[in-house]
């Protein structure tokens, strides 16, 4: 799977940390993960500041793995932050709950076609190329990977995309509630289909 290069953590986003609990009651509605809190006005955590200085650009990467765009990766950041602010996940777990969340909300927006087109995402993702023709198939065939990952089924397109995103089978393991043995067979299986399902899809056209 291709690696999408991340953005610097930016400056102006890590001084907004503080800012993030005034989002909740519009965000957080795709993470499919669920605050362990009642549904009352959010308090700010404490730790709220120190997890998003450590794992912001962590989580926005595993987005942009899904998505290729740093601006809708970010966007998907904007809302599990605030899902995790009113949540009761301990620090320590912070890094591999924010992960989930940013794989979950990302992969629903990939199946839900309501994307924002961007032409600052086509030039960043076809790169400095020369050739027209050749920047313009290389992204076709990268939206033709991303669209099939969105019909893989939920869990072996998380177990694949939160492992090309730098997650140890241990770590993934805990993440989707797999035994740490089987992840590397579910890897494997989903990086089988999703080359199935690109030369399926390619066959129908």
């Amino acid at each position: 799977m291709e690696l999408v290069r991340r953005r610097a953590e930016p400056a102006a986003a890590l001084a907004t940390a503080g800012s993030l609990v005034g989002t909740t009651a519009q965000v957080g509605r795709r993470t499919g993960v669920r605050s362990s809190r009642a549904e009352a006005a959010p308090e700010v955590r404490a730790d709220l500041a120190e997890v998003f200085r450590l794992h912001y650009a962590p989580v926005v990467g595993v987005a942009a793995r899904v998505l290729g765009s740093p601006d809708e990766a970010e966007d998907v950041a904007q809302e599990v932050f605030p899902s995790f602010s009113r949540s009761a996940v301990p620090a320590a777990e912070a890094g591999g709950w924010l992960r989930v969340a940013a794989a979950h909300t990302a992969l629903d927006l990939l199946r839900s076609g309501h994307r924002r087109a961007s032409r600052e995402m086509a030039v960043a993702q076809a790169g400095v190329v020369s050739d027209v023709a050749e920047a313009v198939v290389a992204r076709e065939e990268r939206e033709r990977v991303r669209a099939a990952l969105g019909r893989l089924p939920r869990k072996p397109a998380m177990a694949l995309v939160l492992r090309h995103s730098g997650l140890s089978y241990a770590e993934v393991a805990a993440a989707l509630c797999l035994s740490p043995g089987s992840v590397g067979t579910t890897v494997r299986r989903a990086e089988a289909t999703l080359r199935e399902e690109l030369t399926r899809h390619a066959s129908s056209h």
